[in-house]
C-alpha cells in the first residue's frame, strides 16, 4: 500500500473547467485588496488630498519640491521607500487634460526626482507610471499624479502578501527631509 496521494493533473483540471489554462505565470491571490479596488468614490476638488497638500507646510504635507505648475510629494501609502508622486496644482484627472506647461514640469520634476533619489538613496532603478481612471487602478483618479517608485535589487519580499505588512526601513518624514535637502534649487 502506497502512502502517496494521487493528485489530478493540470490537464484534467482544465478539462473539468475548475481552473484557467495553465501557463508560465505564477499568481498570488490577494482577495483582501478587493475592498480597496471596489471603493471607487473620488474626491471633489474641495476635499482632494492633492489639492489640499500644497496649502500646508512642506514637512506636514510631505512635499519635497514645488514648481510653478506642479509639485512632488511622498506617497502616504508607499509601495517602496521613497515612493514619490508628482501632481499638477490644478485639479485635472487625465494626462490629456494637462496643459503643455504642466506636462513639461511633471516630466522635469520626475527627472530631477530620479537623479536625487539615485544620489541620496542609491536606488538601482525606478517604476514610473500614471493610472488613468478608476478602472485603470488609480486610487485617486480625480487628480492626475505620476508615480516614481525607487527600486533596489531584491527589494520585494513576501510580507505584503503573507502578513499584509509592508516593510519600510525609513520614516516618511526622514525620507522627505533627505530628498528635499538634496533637491536642486530652481
Amino acid at each position: 500500500m502506497s502512502d502517496s496521494v494521487e493528485h489530478p493533473s493540470a490537464e484534467s483540471l482544465v478539462e473539468s473547467g475548475l481552473v484557467g489554462v495553465p501557463d508560465e505565470m505564477q499568481r498570488l491571490w490577494t482577495p483582501h485588496r478587493m475592498v480597496y479596488i471596489a471603493d471607487n468614490t473620488q474626491p471633489e476638488e474641495h476635499n482632494c488630498p492633492f489639492c489640499q497638500a500644497p496649502k500646508f507646510e512642506d514637512e506636514q504635507a510631505l512635499i519635497v519640491a514645488r514648481g510653478e505648475h506642479s509639485y512632488a510629494l511622498l506617497n502616504l501609502y508607499p509601495y517602496n521607500t521613497g515612493h514619490l508622486l508628482v501632481c499638477p496644482y490644478r485639479h485635472v484627472s487625465m494626462y490629456d487634460e494637462a496643459t503643455a506647461e504642466e506636462v513639461a514640469e511633471i516630466g522635469e520634476l520626475t527627472q530631477i526626482a530620479m537623479r536625487v533619489m539615485r544620489q541620496v538613496m542609491g536606488c538601482h532603478g525606478f517604476n514610473l507610471g500614471m493610472n488613468q481612471g478608476v478602472i485603470a487602478g488609480a486610487g485617486i483618479a480625480a487628480h492626475l499624479h505620476q508615480h516614481i517608485v525607487p527600486r533596489w535589487q531584491a527589494d520585494a519580499n513576501f510580507f505584503p502578501i503573507i502578513a499584509k505588512t509592508k516593510s519600510l526601513p525609513q520614516l516618511l518624514g526622514d525620507v522627505r527631509a533627505k530628498i528635499a535637502e538634496a533637491w536642486p534649487e530652481p
